[in-house]
């Protein structure tokens, strides 16, 4: 089937590679011409692992091309899968800017019915809308409209495409159904769940703002484990063997940050304001997090005796999570900001994220960043663990010991063994675990 897929950022791209993956022929449109001119070339604007691969096999295969030529790219596509940006207005929803004036010119150019499907993370009754407004532009074309939320882990989104926990359609007719049910027939039938717009509006929406609790509960657990002197690893280990509960999201670290949670539970609590419902769990999971990066600040502190001014600090780790360049509400890049304000002295490293974050952070001058983790080390006084990078497991302590006297690590996502460590001669703090540091 003929699909187009409007916006090439990171929702847009990965559904038009895979789209065109699982035998689809593909146009992706975009306004911004130097992304269009690099995906022309094989390049990708964002770091996503298997993601260059992908895109150079269906290019060969021919089948998937990208223009900024909207009315030529949607020309003869049964389709139409709206990916574009929805970022936090000031009130906290969702700015629906990009999707409605994609739907105008999409309404404006079009000579035929086109089913159009939001892929963008939309609050819900954005449908109905969109429905409005194509009829408000052309009330000679009777236009289909239909919601396909996506569920892309940001590290391993080609994966979650390709093999699904779950496919939700929302759509109100059975034309809709039929041309999405076609568009995923690759797919177990199993693995689909149809409802109407509405609904499909909200779940993901609804998903994310409980995996959020998930994150900012066992966090606070972990706050408890410290004062009490209980360990959280096998605290959360042992709440995950039960199958109600679930092993996944319940790794201890600095909060949740990306360009999803933080976004879409604001955008939930912002959508039940206007029903005049408050959703009290949700808005302490908010400020749970917010006061997250608050208590990581002071762990830091408290490895240094309570002096940050002057202290050099290995900040290893910036992207908001491992495998990705993606710096948006990144709890390293806000845990940075407060330790700069207080006067200490960044050395930090990411393996993804670096130009990304010296534009988050432009405007402090008491940053570097390096290209190799072992010279953002040297002479530091203390080295700090903030993504969950692999390669950080693999760090040589006993050449780390041979360029700085510092011997202390605080490690806000648990990824080493404190034994381990503490056999190397430092003295190390992680989350959840009651150490001191005694060295």
């Amino acid at each position: 089937m003929k699909i187009a897929v409007i916006g090439t950022g990171y929702v847009g791209l990965v559904s038009a590679v895979c789209f065109a993956k699982i035998g689809h022929q593909v146009i992706g449109i975009d306004k911004i011409a130097e992304k269009i001119s690099k995906l022309q070339n094989n390049e990708i604007p964002i770091f996503e692992p298997n993601l260059k691969e992908a895109l150079e096999e269906v290019v060969a295969q021919k089948r998937i091309s990208f223009t900024t030529d909207l009315a030529e790219g949607i020309k003869d596509a049964k389709a139409i899968f709206i990916a574009v940006g929805t970022p936090q207005d000031e009130d906290g929803s969702a700015d629906l800017s990009y999707v409605l004036q994609a739907c105008k010119e999409i309404a404006k150019f079009s000579l035929e019915p086109k089913l159009i499907v939001t892929k963008s993370t939309v609050p819900a009754k954005t449908g109905e809308k969109i429905k409005k407004l194509l009829k408000d532009v052309r009330a000679d074309l009777k236009f289909l409209v239909a919601s396909n939320p996506e569920f892309l882990r940001e590290g391993c989104a080609l994966d979650d495409f390709m093999n699904p926990d779950r496919i939700v359609i929302g759509c109100d007719d059975e034309e809709s159904k039929k041309i999405l049910s076609d568009i995923y027939d690759f797919f177990p039938a199993s693995k689909i769940y149809y409802t109407d717009i509405i609904t499909a509006e909200l779940i993901k929406y609804a998903s994310n703002s409980f995996l959020a609790t998930k994150i900012a509960f066992i966090n606070e657990m972990a706050n408890l484990c410290e004062k009490l002197g209980a360990n959280i690893t096998d605290l959360s280990k042992a709440m995950g063997q039960d199958t109600r509960i679930g092993e996944k999201f319940l790794n201890v670290g600095p909060g949740f940050g990306g360009s999803c949670f933080p976004k879409d539970i604001i955008a939930l609590v912002s959508i039940a304001n206007q029903t005049n419902l408050k959703l009290s769990i949700v808005e302490t999971v908010i400020e749970s997090n917010k006061n997250r990066i608050i208590l990581m600040v002071n762990k830091i502190k408290n490895a240094l005796a309570n002096i940050l001014s002057g202290k050099k600090i290995a900040l290893l780790g910036l992207a908001f999570k491992a495998n990705t360049d993606d710096i948006r509400y990144s709890p390293a890049i806000l845990i940075a900001k407060e330790l700069l304000k207080q006067n200490a002295i960044i050395s930090a490293h990411d393996y993804q994220a670096i130009t990304n974050s010296q534009n988050a952070l432009k405007d402090f001058k008491n940053i570097k960043f390096y290209q190799d983790p072992i010279d953002a080390i040297k002479d530091c006084d203390l080295i700090i663990i903030a993504t969950e990078w692999q390669e950080y497991c693999y760090l040589d302590f006993d050449k780390i010991k041979k360029i700085t006297n510092c011997r202390k690590i605080v490690d806000l996502r648990n990824i080493f063994n404190s034994s381990d460590i503490e056999k190397h001669g430092f003295s190390y703090h992680c989350i959840g675990k009651q150490i001191n540091f005694d060295q």
